[in-house]
């Protein structure tokens, strides 16, 4: 992974995620992959943030995700790239949707 951060940085406000796999269980134990439910939001882990935004006068925003975070993401919201034959996305911070635990 550490090759892909060397291709990668992400720009102002934009943030490099990796998919998280997430197979659901119900209660009679159906497993029901994640492919199952392309609607929903998706679970993605921060790998790398831009500075933040710059704003009119110079400052930069700070941004509010971290490496290693755990976020949503609508479906559609995340470019997808590939590296090295890895799936990977590029998103606003704008567009994340929450961190998750």
């Amino acid at each position: 992974m550490s090759d892909v951060l060397k291709k990668i940085k992400p720009l102002e406000d934009r943030v490099l995620l990796k998919g998280i796999s997430d197979m659901q269980t119900t209660v009679s134990g159906i497993i029901i992959p994640e492919t199952a439910s392309k609607d929903r939001p998706q679970k993605a882990e921060v790998l790398a943030t831009g500075p933040g935004l710059m704003k009119k006068d110079g400052n930069r925003l700070p941004m509010d995700v971290k490496v290693g975070d755990k976020v949503l993401v609508s479906k559609y919201a995340a470019d997808e790239v590939k590296i090295d034959g890895e799936d990977y996305y590029i998103i606003r911070q704008s567009s994340i949707l929450a961190v998750i635990g």
